[in-house]
C-alpha cells in the first residue's frame, strides 16, 4: 500500500516524494517498527510516543505521524495522531468495518453478558457472528483471546477483517470508555448502541462521572439506533440528548420495553416482559433484577436488528450466562460456590442483594481490590460486602505494584462497626479453601472479582490463577478430609 492510500482521509500534508511510497506496516509502537513502516505517536496514559520518533527513524520508519514538529523530514503533521491512527488502521484493512452489521455495548456493567446474549440471539436466528470483548474475542465459533474490552486499534480493524473474510455478517463488541476517549474505534459506525448503565468505575483514569459519562456518549453519536436503560439516571439522561432513535427498557414502567412480576431464585429470574402489543412471561438463568435488565438489553437490541420475537425469548430461555458472570462452579456438596466479575461498589451490591433474596443459609463473600486503580471506592466495596453480607472474606485481586496489605487496609473502613463477621486471608487461594472448608450447608459462597480471568497480577507480571481450578481442590481436599 502506498503512503497516501494509508492516509486518505485524514488532514496532514504528505513531504514531497514520500506520497507513492510503498508502506510495509505500520505501529504505535516503537519497539516493533520495521524498515518501510509508519510510526505514529501516540500521547498514552503513561508514555508521550512522541518521545520515540527518533528512534523509530532509525529503525526504519518510511514516515512519522505526529501532533507537534519534531523537526524530522518524514514527518507528517496531524491533529489528533489518535484519530489518524483509528483510519489508518481502516484504511490498512480496506474499511472491513463497512461489511459487518456492527451492535457496540457500553456501560459500567452488564457489558460482556449483554454482548455473549446478543451474540447466541443472533445465532440462533441463523446468523454467523464475531464478538469482541472483555472475556474472548470470537469469528463464528473460534475464539480467540482477548487482552482489552475493545482492542488497540490496528488489532480491532484486524478482527474485523477476519469476521468479514469468514463470512460474519454482524459483529457484537463491547466499547469501553477508554477506547472512546482515545479515539479506538475511529469513524466505526454502529447500526444498534446499547446502553446499560453508569456506576462509580474507572475514575482513576476520567477523574470524574461527567467525564466519564461524555466518553461513553460519544458511542452514540455513532449509531442508528440506541437501546438505553431508563432506570439509571445517566441512561435517562442520555435518551434525552441523542439525536438518533431511542429503544428504551425498563422495569419501572418507562420506554418501549418493560419487565415487571419478577420473581426470584438462586439460579435464575421469571418475569414478565411488554413489548408494544405483545405481553408474555420469561425464565432467564440468571438471578436478579440486574439480569432482566441485561435480558431487557438484549432483547432491545435484537429487537432493533429485526429479529424474530420468539426466537430472541426462546434463546434467552434456554441461555446460561457468560463465563465468570453469576457463574456456578460445580461442588456435588451442599453449598453452593458463585463467580462472578463484579469490581465496584455498584456490581457487587447487585449480585449480593439479589443472592440475599433466595439463599438458604448463609451468604459469604470474598472479594479484594485491585491496585494501581480508583483507591476511593476501596471502603465502598467493602461496605456493599458488610452491607449484605452474612460472613466476608477480604483478600488480595490483582494488586499489581500496591502492598495487598495496604489495599485491604483501605478496604476495612468499609466493612468495620457494621456488625458482620469478617476474616482478612490476604492469598486469595487461601481464602478461597477457608471459604470452601467452613462453608455450612446451604451456604452460598460468591467469589468476587475475578471472573473471567484466569491469572492474578502482581507487580508487572501475570500468574496463573483461575478459581475454577482452585474450587475443584478446595473441594477435593474437604471431601477427602471428610471421607
Amino acid at each position: 500500500m502506498k503512503l497516501s492510500e494509508l492516509l486518505a482521509n485524514i488532514s496532514g500534508e504528505i513531504p514531497a516524494g514520500l506520497a507513492g511510497r510503498e508502506i510495509t506496516g505500520m505501529t504505535s509502537d516503537s519497539r516493533r517498527v520495521l524498515p518501510g513502516a509508519v510510526f505514529v505517536c501516540i500521547t498514552g496514559f503513561a508514555a508521550d510516543g512522541h518521545d520515540y520518533a527518533a528512534s523509530a527513524v532509525e529503525k526504519g520508519a518510511a514516515a512519522v505521524v505526529c501532533e507537534r514538529d519534531l523537526g524530522l523530514p518524514c514527518q507528517i503533521l496531524v491533529p489528533d495522531t489518535h484519530a489518524a491512527y483509528s483510519r489508518m488502521a481502516a484504511n490498512w484493512y480496506g474499511n472491513p468495518s463497512r461489511r459487518l452489521r456492527l451492535i457496540g455495548v457500553t456501560g459500567t456493567k452488564g457489558k460482556s453478558t449483554v454482548s455473549y446474549l446478543i451474540k447466541s440471539i443472533l445465532a440462533a436466528a441463523g446468523k454467523k457472528v464475531g464478538l469482541i470483548g472483555t472475556i474472548q474475542n470470537e469469528i463464528g465459533d473460534e475464539v480467540l483471546p482477548a487482552d482489552k474490552t475493545t482492542p488497540d486499534a490496528l488489532e480491532l480493524e484486524e478482527l474485523f477483517s477476519r469476521m468479514a473474510a469468514a463470512g460474519c455478517e454482524y459483529c457484537v463488541m463491547e466499547v469501553s470508555s477508554h477506547a472512546l476517549d482515545q479515539n479506538r474505534i475511529g469513524d466505526t459506525h454502529y447500526e444498534v448502541a446499547v446502553f446499560t448503565n453508569l456506576s462509580h468505575e474507572h475514575l482513576d483514569y476520567h477523574g470524574t462521572m461527567e467525564n466519564y459519562y461524555q466518553a461513553k456518549k460519544k458511542l452514540f453519536s455513532a449509531c442508528d439506533t440506541a437501546v438505553i436503560n431508563l432506570d439509571d439516571s445517566w441512561g435517562k439522561r442520555l435518551a434525552g440528548e441523542v439525536s438518533c432513535p431511542v429503544l428504551g427498557f425498563s422495569l419501572e414502567g418507562a420506554g418501549a420495553l418493560n419487565a415487571f412480576d419478577v420473581s426470584h431464585r438462586v439460579d435464575a429470574v421469571d418475569f414478565r416482559y411488554a413489548y408494544r402489543n405483545v405481553e408474555s412471561r420469561l425464565h432467564f438463568g440468571m438471578p436478579g433484577n440486574f439480569s432482566v435488565k441485561n435480558a431487557l438489553a438484549a432483547m432491545g437490541a435484537c429487537l432493533s436488528l429485526g429479529v424474530c420475537l420468539n426466537t430472541i425469548t426462546g434463546t434467552l430461555s434456554v441461555i446460561s450466562g457468560a463465563r465468570g458472570r453469576n457463574e456456578i462452579l460445580p461442588t456435588g456438596m451442599d453449598f453452593t460456590v458463585i463467580s462472578d466479575y463484579a469490581h465496584s461498589p455498584d456490581a457487587m451490591e447487585n449480585i449480593l442483594s439479589a443472592l440475599k433474596e433466595t439463599v438458604r443459609g448463609r451468604l459469604v463473600c470474598l472479594f479484594g481490590c485491585g491496585g494501581d486503580r480508583d483507591r476511593t471506592k476501596r471502603p465502598l466495596m467493602g461496605a456493599a460486602a458488610a452491607n449484605w453480607s452474612d460472613y466476608v472474606y477480604v483478600t488480595s485481586d490483582n494488586p499489581r505494584t500496591e502492598d495487598p496489605e495496604a489495599i485491604i487496609a483501605e478496604i476495612l473502613p468499609g466493612i468495620e462497626g457494621r456488625g458482620v463477621p469478617y476474616e482478612v486471608i490476604v492469598n486469595r487461594r487461601e481464602a478461597i479453601f477457608r471459604a470452601v472448608e467452613t462453608a455450612l450447608p446451604g451456604d452460598t459462597i460468591v467469589l468476587c472479582g475475578k471472573g473471567h480471568e484466569d491469572y492474578q497480577i502482581i507487580g508487572h507480571e501475570k500468574f496463573h490463577f483461575d478459581e475454577r481450578e482452585i474450587v475443584a481442590e478446595a473441594v477435593a481436599a474437604r471431601k477427602a478430609r471428610e471421607a
